[in-house]
C-alpha cells in the first residue's frame, strides 16, 4: 500500500495512537498509519470536519461502530478502537499489509478464473459475518479489497456512510463508486445484504477483465447504465459468467445469498485450479436449475465479441442508451470450462490453492487426471523393460 509523508496540517497523535504516514483520503476523511504503545500498527481514519458537525452523522456513526464491534471473522479488518465524542470522530482498524485488488490487477494483470473464484469465495464468506452483525458495506469495490498474505480482507466497510448512504444527494450523484453501486442505491431504495452481492459481482468482474461491467463515463452515464442496461461480461471466464450475471441482477430478490455465492465459488475455484471441466448430463443440469430458488435462474445473453472486450464508451452521455440489448436464450448451465491462466509464479496475495485429487464426482470416484495417468503409464513401461532385461541377462548367464 502506498504511503505518503504527513502534511503540516495532519495531527501527530490521535487518542493513544502515534501517526506515522498518510495511507490515503476519501469522501469521509483521511486514513493514517499509526501505532500504539505496544507497536501494534493500525489504519486510523479521522472524519472530515464538516461531517463531524452533523449531529445526524454522529448518531449514525455511533450505531455503525457499535455494530462493527460485533463482526467476527478473518475476512475483515478488525475494529481496534474508536472515539465517537471527539471534535473529529475517528476509528482505528487492524492494519492489513498487501496491495488492493485494484492495484494488483493494474500492476500485475488479470486474475485467472481460479484466482478470481478463490478471492470471491473468501469475500462472500466474510460478508456473511458482516451481514450477521447488522452491517452492510455499501461501497464494496476493488480498492476496498486488500490482498494480504493470509487472504483477501475487506476494509472501509460502511462504518460511516451515513448521510446519503442509500439515497441520491442530488440528481446524478450518489455516495459510492458509480461502476459498483447497486441499482437500489441509485434509486434511493432500501439497502440490504443483496446490495453487497451486486457490488461483489461487479468487483469480481473487474478482477477477471480489468474493467467495470458497466464501462466508463461520467457519473450520470454510469448510474444510468447500472439501472437500465445489462452488464457487459465480455472476457469473464465461462465458468464464472453465469454466476456473476446472477449477482448483477437488477432486482435484489433475484441475486444469490452470500452463503450460496461462497459455496458455488469454492466449487469453481477447486475445479478451475485442477483444469477440469464440469460436465453434467442434461438430466442433472435440469435438476440443478430446478433446485435454484425462483427468480435466480438468470437468462443467458448472446454477447458481442469485439476482441473479447466491450466497445469503448468514453465519457459521452449519448452512449448511455446506445448499447444494443442482447436477445434472451435458454437459462445458462451452472458451470463451464476454462483452462487456468499461467501466472508465472506471480504473488497472488495469499490466494488459496486446491490440492489435486481433493474433489470427487457424484459417483464417489475422483476425476481422471491426465498428467497422473501419463506418469503411471511411464513408470509401468520402465519397470516392465527393467524386468525383461533382467530375465534376459539371467538366462544368458545360465547359458
Amino acid at each position: 500500500m502506498a504511503m505518503m509523508r504527513l502534511r503540516r496540517e495532519d495531527p501527530r497523535v490521535v487518542g493513544s495512537f502515534r501517526l506515522h504516514r498518510r495511507l490515503g483520503a476519501g469522501g469521509m476523511g483521511v486514513v493514517y498509519l499509526g501505532s500504539d504503545r505496544r507497536g501494534q500498527r493500525v489504519a486510523l481514519k479521522v472524519i472530515r470536519p464538516d461531517l463531524a458537525e452533523d449531529q445526524e452523522f454522529r448518531s449514525r456513526f455511533a450505531r455503525e461502530v457499535s455494530a462493527a464491534r460485533r463482526i467476527r471473522g478473518g475476512c475483515t479488518a478488525r475494529l481496534v478502537a474508536a472515539d465517537l465524542d471527539a471534535d473529529r470522530p475517528w476509528f482505528a482498524t487492524q492494519y492489513v499489509p498487501g496491495p488492493s485488488l485494484h492495484d494488483k490487477v493494474a500492476g500485475e494483470g488479470l486474475l485467472s478464473a481460479a484466482e478470481t473464484a478463490a478471492v470471491g469465495a473468501a469475500l462472500s464468506e466474510g460478508l456473511v459475518a458482516v451481514h450477521e452483525a447488522g452491517v452492510v458495506h455499501r461501497d464494496l469495490k476493488p480498492s476496498n479489497i486488500l490482498l494480504s498474505p493470509k487472504g483477501p480482507r475487506i476494509i472501509d466497510f460502511g462504518i460511516a456512510w451515513a448521510t446519503g448512504a442509500s439515497t441520491l444527494t442530488h440528481v446524478g450523484t450518489a455516495v459510492g463508486s458509480p461502476g459498483f453501486l447497486a441499482p437500489e442505491q441509485v434509486r434511493g431504495a432500501a439497502v440490504t445484504p443483496a446490495t453487497d452481492v451486486f457490488s461483489l459481482g461487479a468487483t469480481l468482474a473487474y478482477a477477471a477483465t480489468g474493467d467495470s461491467p458497466f464501462g466508463h463515463g461520467s457519473s450520470e452515464v454510469m448510474l444510468y447504465r447500472v439501472v437500465h442496461e445489462e452488464p457487459q461480461l465480455h472476457g469473464v471466464p465461462d465458468a464464472l459468467a453465469p454466476l456473476l450475471r446472477a449477482c448483477l441482477a437488477k432486482d435484489p430478490e433475484e441475486r444469490p445469498s452470500t452463503l450460496q455465492l461462497s459455496m458455488r465459488l469454492k466449487e469453481i475455484a477447486a475445479r478451475e485450479a485442477q483444469g477440469l471441466s464440469e460436465v453434467r448430463p442434461p438430466a442433472q443440469r435440469e435438476r440443478t436449475e430446478q433446485e435454484l430458488p425462483s427468480g435466480r435462474r438468470t437468462a443467458r445473453y448472446t454477447e458481442r465479441t469485439t476482441h473479447g472486450r466491450p466497445p469503448s464508451t468514453g465519457g459521452s452521455t449519448g452512449s448511455a442508451g446506445s448499447r444494443e440489448r442482447m436477445p434472451r436464450q435458454q437459462a445458462p448451465r451452472t458451470g463451464g470450462s476454462r483452462p487456468p491462466q499461467s501466472r508465472g509464479g506471480a504473488n497472488t496475495g495469499g490466494l488459496p490453492s486446491s490440492r489435486p485429487g481433493a474433489r470427487t464426482t457424484s459417483t464417489g470416484r475422483r476425476p481422471a487426471n491426465p498428467r497422473l495417468l501419463r506418469q503411471r503409464i511411464f513408470v509401468f513401461v520402465v519397470v516392465t523393460l527393467v524386468v525383461a532385461l533382467g530375465i534376459t541377462v539371467a538366462q544368458g548367464l545360465r547359458g
